[in-house]
């Protein structure tokens, strides 16, 4: 399984909305910083829009991918067959096997009927492009209706992109996701965290930690994806949290990305 850097790591140095660094991290420098740390892979999210550039500077983009021998993954968010269409002709450009997407956007929260039919109309495309696409679990909706969308496809080519905490929100933990969307699984957005009892002892937080510091059992959750033989990436992404000023939590940020590095080169073969 490829180990690979989201731009969801480095969402601080990107730019939070409300928080906008001084010197954000464009797209150029999130390549240098993922070589850096010995990244071969990246997944750039909707957290830096693809869709933003054009054909020209895409191309510029996959040739200083290259010339750091980086593999680029897409990520997009908003399921409408129009701009899955956009997005797999970057994916194309970039040289992008799957197409990650979060179905949602603000003013877009289709039911599953309509989530159906897109579907069923971006399989033919998929399967001419040759390009996955991989639909997170984010937080509206179970994942039983996650593996409901993905049965419903019934095809090869459209599968999840499983992330570790965002089902949090939907009141669903884990191991209930894990063992639901497993099998469906073709790519790994790993975000480790912590849940603790607030000081005063009348409620919970959950924060992010650098991967193998919280409580996921990172090993055990990658032996297992192996036995479907289906999952052929792993994204870091991290859940850092805000401290004093935007400043220290950049630089913690960027911290937690070398220590989870470290981690999960030492212990993911």
């Amino acid at each position: 399984m490829k180990i690979g850097l989201g731009t969801y790591a480095l969402a601080w140095s990107i730019g939070v909305p409300g928080y906008p660094p001084e010197y954000p991290m464009d797209i150029y420098s999130f390549l240098s910083f993922a070589h850096q740390y010995g990244f071969r892979l990246v997944q750039i999210a909707d957290n830096i829009p693809l869709h933003q550039f054009d054909d020209l500077e895409l191309r510029k983009i996959r040739e200083e991918s290259r010339n750091l021998d980086i593999e680029i993954e897409v990520g997009m968010r908003g399921m409408t067959v129009e701009k899955v269409k956009r997005y797999l002709e970057i994916s194309r450009i970039l040289g992008s096997s799957i197409l990650r997407v979060v179905i949602d956007e603000k003013e877009y929260q289709p039911d599953l009927n309509v989530i159906h039919k897109v579907i069923k109309s971006l399989i033919p495309m998929l399967e001419a492009e040759n390009i996955k696409l991989a639909i997170e679990n984010h937080d509206r909706l179970k994942a039983s209706e996650f593996s409901e969308i993905i049965e419903k496809a019934n095809n090869e080519f459209v599968g999840i992109c499983l992330d570790s905490v965002n089902s949090i929100g939907a009141d669903e933990g884990f191991e209930i996701v894990f063992n639901t969307l497993a099998r469906h699984t073709i790519n790994l957005h790993l975000k480790d965290y912590l849940i603790e009892r607030k000081s005063h002892m009348m409620g919970f937080d959950i924060s992010g930690m650098p991967a193998g510091k919280g409580r996921m059992p990172i090993p055990e959750i990658i032996n297992h994806l192996e036995k479907y033989k289906k999952c052929k990436s792993l994204v870091l992404e991290l859940w850092t949290p805000f401290k004093d000023d935007l400043g220290k939590t950049i630089m913690n940020e960027q911290e937690w990305v070398k220590e989870s590095a470290n981690y999960l080169f030492k212990n993911i073969k």
